[in-house]
């Protein structure tokens, strides 16, 4: 077992019951799916409980740091002020061109070439795009700029 891991599960256990309340907030109708996906997460998480307390008890517990070994913060932090201002365009210029904006940004960051860079991008906006928008109906953000 990883000291590293207890964190982890207590963040997820806490996501859990943030959805949980959020969710109990929804018409009874609308419950349903997302009461599943709460339990279904509670409880796998509760089965890697299990699984690393019978892993504490047969090796030890370790700090889990050795995981971090290969930390890039010169990626990391770059990357995560990324999401961070795709939240906030998303929140202005919507799903699709905050999307298109970040995917291409992250990706010449990261040194991709631009060819998959460009197939990469299409491919997902139009997955998306027929997923959601076409065959579920799902009203994706549109931003404040375009309403």
């Amino acid at each position: 077992m990883k000291k590293t891991d207890i964190g982890v599960v207590a963040f997820v256990y806490a996501v859990c019951a943030l959805f949980l309340v959020m969710t109990l907030r929804l018409p009874a109708a609308a419950q349903t799916y997302p009461l599943f996906i709460i339990i279904l997460l509670a409880a796998l998480t509760t089965l890697y409980v299990a699984q690393m307390l019978r892993a504490a008890k047969k090796s030890g517990v370790t700090s889990g740091l050795e995981d971090f070994e290969g930390f890039l913060p010169r990626q990391f932090f770059p990357i995560l002020g990324m999401v961070v201002l795709y939240l906030v365009v998303m929140y202005f210029a919507g799903f699709y061109i905050a999307t298109l904006v970040f995917m291409v940004v992250c990706l010449l960051f990261l040194k991709v070439p631009k060819w998959q860079i460009l197939l990469s991008t299409a491919v997902i906006l139009v997955l998306v795009y027929c997923a959601f928008t076409l065959f579920l109906k799902v009203k994706l953000p549109v931003g404040l700029l375009f309403k």
